[in-house]
């Protein structure tokens, strides 16, 4: 990913030099001939195209925008109630994940997520221990985060 990104920015320098303007559009013009033929390029590199990546990563930080405000929301709805309704729980959430900075993202985007928080993680990085402030069911939960940030999280560190 690296490499791809120095020769876009090579190739919008090279565009620069040979069109003999050093202006900032000349240089954006020059980066977005250079993406073109990065792209057309892809199968070439051994790693995948350095946009999807940045695509990726853009989902990623929507998804959890989108999540951090209805949890948000969510809490306040329990917040505001006279009784306070809450059935918090612990459980257990196998992931797929493999990478330490992989797992720690997850916990992280869980954890910074209201209403719930990752406590503890097995030795062996498979399992997240996660504590809920309203539980319905374990199944739900579980498939909830692996849908969405599980899911992105992939989708950003594939190769």
């Amino acid at each position: 990913m690296a490499l791809q990104i120095l020769l876009n920015v090579v190739i919008a320098l090279t565009w620069m030099f040979l069109s003999v303007s050093f202006k900032p559009s000349t240089f954006i013009v020059g980066y977005v001939l250079g993406l073109l033929m990065l792209w057309m390029l892809r199968k070439s590199f051994s790693s995948r195209f350095y946009l999807e990546r940045i695509w990726a990563v853009i989902k990623l930080v929507i998804l959890f925008l989108k999540e951090l405000t209805l949890s948000n929301i969510a809490v306040l709805l329990l917040i505001i109630k006279p009784k306070m309704p809450i059935r918090p729980a612990i459980f257990a959430m196998p992931t797929v994940l493999e990478k330490d900075w992989e797992i720690t993202l997850l916990s992280s985007l869980i954890t910074l997520t209201p209403g719930t928080i990752v406590i503890d993680i097995s030795d062996d990085n498979k399992i997240l221990y996660i504590h809920s402030i309203d539980f319905d069911n374990v199944d739900d939960a579980i498939n909830s985060i692996k849908d969405t940030f599980e899911k992105a999280i992939l989708e950003v560190s594939k190769s």
